[in-house]
């Protein structure tokens, strides 16, 4: 099945340049699900791998199966210091009237829409009280209308009628389209990468960029935060801040796109271009521009402008049912990890390391498109079947050997499973918070 993955994305990245290099496969693993998500995260690994070789050079890469499982997940392990939560206390499912809702409240603000919809205080006591109340369907139309992000869990047989189901499964695995001509890049050092993303799926795609050469610079509006992943993306990169409501930032947004070879971006369909930055305008203060976007639910359909995560995706696509229903169990099962965010991650790495290819061949700049939900389509597409696998067992082995000097304490992380010439990648800076530098490359 890994084999069928891999192909799935070759094809969407063009079989034109498909690379013939051999990624040598190490170790093994299975992480516990009733999805093929090990043999997803192994082709994800895999495709990457072989795109940066083929872009590089380079004559040997190999994959590590069980460390790429691993790094679906959290990688960094604190030494004296504990990692910031990963979620809110008020993320997590709850029991309506008719089903189950997610809310995801990781964000201030997500957090107040939520609340202010149910009516209490936050407490998840109070809030699963309040929920209770609630049909699904209208909660979560009520939820995401009030600005936040919640997902009443379907089933696959539902989300293959629903309209944002069908209309996701109608889209490509990658949407590409020509935005210009006459880049000569040569290679991935150096490469300037403006990132525009947050968690998660975004950030690991400029993550694995940066291990391998590309100058990463991340912009983050004034006042967001994501501190139960920043210690995990932010590894490699320069962190700014620019308001983009304000004519100096916009000034040194605009310097700094005009100087960079790749965009990466997370926004929603139509916010860039409320802030004055749509596609044409992108294309004309950076001719030759790489513009590589991500979206939750897909770029057509009633949902393609819904606010979106990983665990969301989950619940909306059957993910979630489908888990519970296989399990017995008497709420949603997901995904042992946010396979689709970090899946996701790794294709869009790819797609800019085809693109950068296609630059350096032909002289043609191309954009692409990719979401969370279609990547959830090529898995669940895949079957369903009883639960395999279960919990990976780590050892200090699987740990590099230096300690990284984080901004909240040293850390050992796990052993990147990708080596391109027998090399594990370099990340030029230890993870750090957000805003700490100067927006310039």
């Amino acid at each position: 099945m890994t084999d069928d993955f891999e192909r799935q994305i070759d094809e969407a990245l063009g079989l034109d340049l498909s690379p013939d290099i051999d990624v040598l496969q190490c170790a093994g693993g299975e992480l516990r699900s009733c999805f093929r998500v090990s043999d997803l995260a192994e082709a994800a690994f895999r495709v990457a791998a072989r795109e940066l070789a083929a872009l590089t050079g380079a004559r040997e890469v190999s994959v590590d199966r069980r460390l790429a499982l691993m790094w679906f997940g959290m990688t960094l392990r604190p030494s004296g210091w504990s990692l910031p939560a990963a979620w809110d206390p008020i993320s997590g499912d709850y029991q309506t009237a008719d089903g189950w809702l997610r809310l995801h409240t990781n964000a201030p603000h997500h957090r107040d829409a939520a609340l202010q919809v149910l009516g209490c205080g936050a407490d998840s006591a109070r809030v699963s009280k309040a929920v209770v109340a609630w049909r699904k369907g209208v909660l979560e139309d009520a939820v995401v209308a009030a600005g936040g992000a919640a997902a009443a869990m379907h089933s696959l047989e539902e989300w293959a009628g629903h309209p944002q189901g069908r209309a996701v499964a109608a889209e490509p695995l990658i949407t590409w389209r020509q935005s210009g001509q006459g880049c000569r890049f040569t290679g991935l050092r150096g490469r300037r990468v403006l990132d525009l993303t947050r968690v998660l799926a975004g950030p690991v795609a400029t993550r694995f960029l940066a291990g391998f050469g590309a100058q990463v610079l991340r912009i983050d509006p004034p006042g967001w935060h994501e501190p139960g992943v920043e210690p995990e993306v932010t590894l490699g990169k320069r962190r700014a801040g620019l308001d983009l409501h304000l004519a100096d930032d916009r000034r040194i947004f605009e310097t700094l796109l005009s100087e960079a070879d790749v965009l990466v971006h997370g926004y929603r369909p139509g916010a860039l271009d409320k802030l004055g930055y749509d596609d044409e305008q992108r294309e004309r203060l950076s001719p030759g521009l790489i513009d590589v976007s991500l979206n939750a639910y897909g770029w057509s359909g009633p949902w393609k402008s819904r606010r979106g995560f990983d665990s969301l995706v989950q619940m909306s696509c059957g993910i979630a049912y489908e888990g519970m229903r296989r399990a017995t169990a008497d709420r949603p099962v997901p995904l042992p990890v946010q396979a689709l965010d970090h899946a996701t991650g790794y294709l869009m790495a790819a797609t800019v390391l085809r693109a950068l290819r296609q630059c350096q061949s032909t002289g043609v700049s191309l954009s692409a498109r990719v979401s969370l939900a279609r990547t959830a389509a090529m898995l669940t597409a895949a079957g369903a079947r009883d639960f395999q696998g279960s919990a990976l067992d780590e050892s200090i082995a699987d740990l590099a050997p230096a300690l990284e000097a984080t901004a909240w304490g040293p850390a050992r992380r796990l052993k990147f499973p990708v080596r391109l010439e027998g090399k594990s990648p370099e990340w030029a800076a230890p993870a750090g918070s957000l805003r700490d530098d100067t927006p310039s490359w």
